[in-house]
């Protein structure tokens, strides 16, 4: 039998923190620089109009939904009012943080973050009694990078899994981080826009002179010019020019009359990094009436859809146990954001009551309103009679003899 001289030692799965920085002025800073040369930090991000409309659209619409607590009854989903976590998930999530800005925060950190949105459920007695979001840092995990398990860690003392809301942003990178380079070229553009509209961008023209100066005399009369001319109060003054001076005023080339469509493109692709439609973020050129209700449409389908999704997986791992999990799904509810005008529902309810789809009474359930009385059958009331024939004749009535 042949024996391999050299012990082989076992190789360990490589774990990774989401700290790892690339260089020390990554450390520092918390980020890399862009193509631009701008470092372009969270807080600088959300610095820009299109960045902070985009995120606060977002995460304040998936805070606004009414969530629905629905238990599954022979493969049905019927809501379950009663259940002890909704006026945790409705009202507030513990003593100082109410639902809303519960929900609007996770998902401003999975907008911002590469980590996500993350919140620890406290269970007493195996119950839940809060929900609680930590600052930064606090609440971390790490990530083997051969399972892809996540190891969640609360100032360093592991806490399971499953005790973790964890909303994570797609693709495992923040939009903020995947629209970093548009970013920096929105910062640098809107610094070259403040500069532009001062004396520092460019000079708005030259003095020239028929023959050469001495360095005292063009320091001299740049000094007078600009004594004379510029300032906040030297608007309009004339000037005078001796010795043969000529002042030959500078135009903009290109680039500069093209500096708002440059703008406007860099709102494109915020909104594109965040798949938001761009007239929802202020971009109104090709807004019209018609294609508004559309963008809409788009903007729950494409952009708000897979957030909720994921937020209602996040919700039901960590909210129920393993022997509850079957029989409960947590839900937000859409009708809000694709809710028609009045006339166009009245006109759907009606079809709907017409056609025995829904009763009255669920119609009106739809609208807001109590139920009445006899709204619970299933009738059309375009053919059904609102009265049942009386066998008695009316009290004016004389009684005919019969024939």
């Amino acid at each position: 039998m042949i024996r391999w001289p050299f012990t082989r030692k076992a190789s360990q799965p490589e774990q990774k923190s989401l700290t790892t920085a690339g260089s020390w002025v990554e450390l520092i800073t918390g980020t890399a620089p862009t193509s631009s040369g701008i470092y372009v930090t969270a807080a600088d991000a959300l610095k820009v109009p299109a960045v902070s409309n985009a995120v606060q659209i977002i995460s304040e619409a998936v805070a606004t939904l009414d969530i629905q607590l629905k238990r599954i009854e022979g493969g049905t989903e019927a809501d379950d009012e009663g259940h002890r976590l909704l006026p945790l998930l409705r009202d507030e999530v513990n003593g100082w943080t109410s639902a809303f800005e519960f929900f609007r925060q996770i998902v401003f950190d999975a907008l911002t973050s590469d980590a996500g949105g993350l919140a620890w459920v406290n269970r007493v007695n195996e119950r839940v009694a809060e929900i609680i979001r930590y600052q930064p840092g606090v609440l971390s995990f790490d990530v083997d990078q051969t399972t892809g398990e996540r190891r969640y860690r609360i100032n360093a003392r592991p806490v399971p899994a499953s005790d973790v809301i964890h909303l994570l942003p797609p693709l495992g990178v923040a939009p903020l981080t995947l629209a970093r380079e548009a970013i920096g070229v929105a910062v640098d553009l809107e610094r070259h826009a403040a500069r532009l509209f001062s004396r520092g961008a460019r000079p708005v023209g030259a003095l020239k002179f028929p023959k050469g100066l001495s360095e005292d005399a063009v320091k001299k009369i740049a000094a007078v010019w600009r004594a004379t001319h510029e300032g906040e109060n030297a608007t309009g003054r004339t000037a005078i020019l001796a010795d043969g001076a000529e002042f030959q005023p500078f135009t903009f080339n290109s680039t500069d009359a093209q500096f708002l469509e440059n703008r406007r493109f860099q709102i494109l692709e915020i909104a594109r990094a965040f798949n938001i439609p761009a007239p929802m973020i202020g971009d109104l050129e090709r807004a019209t009436w018609s294609n508004s209700e559309q963008k809409g449409r788009e903007f729950l389908s494409y952009t708000l859809e897979p957030w909720l999704r994921a937020l209602e997986g996040a919700l039901r791992r960590a909210l129920f146990s393993d022997d509850e999990r079957p029989s409960y799904l947590i839900r937000f509810d859409r009708d809000d954001l694709t809710r028609a005008d009045l006339a166009t529902r009245a006109t759907v309810i009606n079809s709907l009551i017409a056609s025995k789809t829904i009763n009255p009474n669920e119609g009106r359930g739809w609208l807001g309103m109590p139920p009445r009385d006899g709204g619970d059958s299933f009738e059309n009331p375009n053919i059904t009679s609102g009265a049942a024939p009386s066998a008695e004749p009316p009290a004016n009535e004389v009684p005919r003899e019969p024939v």
